[in-house]
């Protein structure tokens, strides 16, 4: 991580803008005395956690590339000292770990976010040998589950399906039902995309079952990566039937998933939920609902900086591109709108 060229800002820049001076202070002062050689105990633990919340709501809201190199900096200033400190006994250091896992799982997201599906591969390995240094239940396969996820959005389903059940057998009956209601669900994509029609669909009702079964459950912190579990099930029950050739299922799921999430908190994931709504719907012929749909996304797109996003737009263009040829009226206002958001991206 020291040799790449964006890790130059400042460790508490970002931080600094939304927590109180005084916590951040504090903070520092404790890796100050970890370094020093005293013993880490749950408040060091907590304020990491509390800043990796920070950094994945900023995130949500506002793009993989708004504030990388400051959370980059964040893992090597104070994380990784913490990881290599005294602990006053062995959960603590194993607590540590985990919330260390969770860091690197963001740095990997913030990363294929931006574009750099190798480097965010790196990134979840080192996700995942915290995760199992941890010991903590069915983290090391959540790790495993977002590396399936990744193989499949990259065409490159080789090891995918063996990824996710992988995952999905290292947190059987090991974490609490929201949770494992994740992993069924990107089991089912993975059979999905192999073709495992019935097989993928049975997955998609134990990820609803699991989800009915464990309401109210408290959801461990390294699985709310992605929010409420709820929200992400029905996103990727989507992608399922998407892969399964039923369109207007799928649109339904993307529209449902757009509308399960505090649009505040989750704009980007909002958009990209609504583009792929409004996908389904034009390869169903809806042309007029479908241009609705894109400007709805566009609508979240402000102020986030993503190269998803963009792609996304990008591919808006492609697919109107025979409807503006044709002088459909929305597809020509859409490709304005598209070509100033491109601008100002």
């Amino acid at each position: 991580m020291h040799r790449r060229r964006f890790l130059t800002a400042s460790a508490y820049s970002m931080a600094a803008t939304v927590l109180p001076l005084g916590y951040v202070e504090e903070m520092a002062e404790r890796t100050a005395a970890a370094r020093g050689g005293a013993a880490i105990g749950a408040a060091e633990i907590t304020a990491v956690r509390d800043v990796v919340r920070l950094f994945a709501e900023m995130d949500e809201r506002l793009g993989g590339q708004h504030g990388r190199a400051a959370f980059v900096q964040y893992l090597i200033a104070d994380v990784a000292p913490l990881c290599k400190a005294r602990f006053h006994n062995e959960d603590l250091r194993r607590q540590m770990l985990s919330v260390a896992s969770s860091a690197a799982h963001l740095a990997g997201w913030k990363a294929y976010d931006s574009g750099e599906q190798g480097l965010a591969q790196r990134y979840y390995l080192q996700s995942f040998a915290l995760a199992v240094e941890s010991g903590e239940p069915g983290q090391d396969g959540f790790v495993m589950r977002t590396m399936s996820q990744q193989g499949m959005k990259l065409h490159r389903p080789e090891h995918c399906l063996d990824l996710a059940a992988g995952g999905l057998a290292r947190a059987h009956d090991r974490v609490p039902a929201p949770a494992q209601a994740l992993f069924h669900i990107t089991h089912a994509h993975a059979l999905a995309k192999t073709g495992q029609r019935r097989q993928a669909v049975a997955e998609i009702e134990a990820a609803r079952a699991a989800l009915d079964t464990g309401r109210g459950e408290q959801i461990p912190f390294w699985a709310l990566a992605w929010g409420p579990p709820e929200a992400t099930v029905v996103s990727r029950t989507a992608k399922v039937f998407e892969d399964l050739g039923d369109h207007k299922r799928a649109g339904q799921y993307y529209a449902h998933a757009s509308a399960s999430r505090p649009v505040g908190t989750y704009a980007r994931i909002v958009a990209l939920d609504l583009v792929a709504a409004a996908e389904s719907q034009l390869k169903q012929g809806g042309i007029e609902e479908a241009c609705t749909t894109w400007n709805r996304a566009m609508d979240h797109m402000d102020g986030v900086r993503s190269v998803r996003t963009r792609k996304a737009v990008n591919r808006m263009r492609s697919d109107l591109a025979r409807f503006r040829s044709r002088g459909v009226r929305c597809a020509a206002e859409l490709e304005e709108r598209a070509v100033e958001f491109l601008a100002a991206a």
